[in-house]
């Protein structure tokens, strides 16, 4: 793997680190729901997916 998308996938694990870090999801941690579901778990599930992705497209861009 090449040099900067080793970089890439860090600057993604560290935004993870940040984001799922205690202060910022007890911002969400609310009694609404949205469609059914507590805010905090669309907010987990969400970061989740976006962080699949972006790391299957930096994956993606080292086979090409």
């Amino acid at each position: 793997m090449k040099k900067r998308h080793q970089q890439k996938l860090v600057v993604i694990s560290m935004l993870l680190l940040l984001v799922l870090n205690l202060p910022i999801l007890l911002l969400f941690d609310s009694a609404d729901a949205f469609f059914g579901l507590p805010i905090i778990y669309i907010y987990i599930f969400s970061i989740w997916i976006f962080s699949v992705l972006m790391s299957w497209i930096v994956v993606q861009r080292y086979y090409e």
